[in-house]
């Protein structure tokens, strides 16, 4: 208590201000996003570099330190060059590598942690050395001690092989916001580092400028991933919003070509419905039949293609690939007829009579982004799409029919609650297209049982004035 009643509060002041601002920045990037492992790095390195400067800077002005303990004392320093060198790591890993070499980059931001770790043993090692030619003591001459060189050579060379690494990064063409967030890092860098020399109070200025900087770039990165966030959530699964958030538009939505199973819903009698009532409770109707569907497709990790008027194309296997689409797909297909019947039995008390058809089908399509740089679609293209429409359109009121490739994944245990029907023409297809039709309610497939009543819907969306 008496060192610190005699410290000065001038020079105390700065050093523990840039200690709360940096140790603030690594809660708030923390909690933001903590399951990220990018983001749980960035966080380390800044607790990292909060600990460095109350160590080295508040505490010596406090207490009487050995020289030994001192020595310790450039863990924090090593272990912050070390976790901002493993953020870069996580982030490039984050990107389609396509023909590149990544594995260059990501050797350098290994030696780059190898020469943290030197800088730590060697001021283990020579503590007093650090002490009196390095930490903050920064001079015209000291620079052309061998003292000083002794333990500038490893940060310097650690700094300039993260920043070698991020332009690396940068040339395999990052996502817009990844891209702001890692560019700023750049710049901030050389402020940290130069940090490590200068006397305390102009130490503190520059790990200002350097915190600054980067809180810049990652402001705009995350009002760029939140806001493409909650856009994507509108039509894409919670799973695959979050994976837009946290790799960005780029890897989410990368053009693949895969196998999986698709799921079209159609209201039968809209269009007579459509034309003799009113505009304002056509709308309220679909909005619940949007609500009420979109529950299902979450559950399912469905993802929405298309959603036009009474119309639902649902994608089950993409952009986030699932082994199951297949079974997936059929039990999302039954719980929406499900709701589709205690929709139709709401309606009709108001006199609007609707039924549900539901076409399910499997097959290898090609998926990604299309459209112009103003507007841009998630797609899938492919027999399986198309199939999957033209089964829908033959359904009735509370039919649901599937392809044989999409029993065929299912295997034996959906077989009893499916009947073949007859081959048929279908438009787009050189031969006639075999079917089936589920038949009866399964537990395993089924898990809310076929009674309307036991399935929850929302409130009645109130009409509008």
């Amino acid at each position: 208590m008496n060192a610190l009643f005699f410290a000065d509060p001038g020079v105390l002041i700065p050093p523990i201000l840039v200690c709360m601002l940096s140790a603030g920045m690594s809660v708030a990037f923390f909690s933001a996003d903590y399951k990220s492992p990018a983001s749980r790095a960035l966080a380390l390195a800044l607790v990292c570099i909060s600990l460095s400067i109350g160590l080295n800077v508040v505490l010596p002005q406090l207490l009487t330190l050995s020289v030994t303990m001192q020595g310790w004392f450039s863990l924090p320093e090593a272990l912050a060059m070390m976790a901002l060198a493993e953020w870069v790591l996580r982030v490039r890993r984050t990107l389609p590598a396509e023909e590149l070499d990544t594995q260059f980059g990501d050797r350098l931001l290994r030696f780059s942690q190898g020469f943290a770790a030197v800088y730590f043993l060697i001021s283990i090692v020579r503590p007093a050395l650090r002490n009196e030619y390095f930490l903050h003591t920064l001079e015209s001459t000291a620079i052309f001690a061998g003292g000083f060189w002794l333990f500038m050579t490893p940060i310097l060379v650690s700094g300039l092989l993260i920043i070698f690494a991020i332009i690396l990064l940068l040339n395999r063409k990052p996502d817009v916001a990844e891209g702001v967030r890692v560019l700023a890092m750049v710049f901030a860098i050389p402020f940290f580092g130069v940090s490590f020399i200068l006397p305390s109070w102009l130490a503190s200025v520059s790990m200002v400028v350097g915190l600054v900087i980067f809180m810049i770039g990652a402001t705009h990165y995350h009002v760029l991933q939140g806001s493409r966030g909650q856009f994507m959530a509108q039509f894409l699964s919670p799973q695959v919003a979050d994976m837009v958030r946290s790799r960005g538009l780029n890897q989410a939505m990368r053009q693949d070509f895969l196998e999986i199973s698709v799921v079209c819903i159609d209201l039968r009698g809209f269009t007579q419905v459509a034309e003799g009532t009113a505009s304002t409770r056509v709308i309220r109707i679909l909005r619940e039949y949007y609500d009420s569907l979109g529950e299902v497709f979450s559950e399912y990790g469905g993802t929405i293609k298309d959603q036009a008027g009474d119309g639902l194309l649902v994608l089950v296997g993409a952009p986030l690939k699932v082994e199951d689409h297949a079974r997936r797909a059929l039990i999302m297909a039954q719980r929406a007829r499900v709701v589709g019947l205690a929709l139709k039995q709401r309606w009709s008390k108001e006199g609007i009579w609707l039924g549900i058809g539901i076409g399910v089908a499997t097959g290898f399509v090609t998926t990604g982004v299309i459209g112009a740089r103003t507007r841009l679609e998630y797609t899938a293209v492919g027999a399986a799409v198309n199939l999957a429409s033209r089964l829908c359109q033959l359904t009735e009121d509370g039919q649901i029919f599937a392809s044989p490739r999409t029993l065929e994944h299912c295997g034996e245990s959906c077989s009893k609650v499916w009947e073949q029907k007859k081959a048929v023409e279908l438009k787009g297809f050189s031969e006639p297209i075999a079917y089936y039709e589920w038949i009866k309610a399964n537990k395993e497939f089924e898990p809310l049982g076929d009674e309307p009543t036991h399935v929850h819907l929302p409130k009645k969306t109130i009409p509008f004035a």
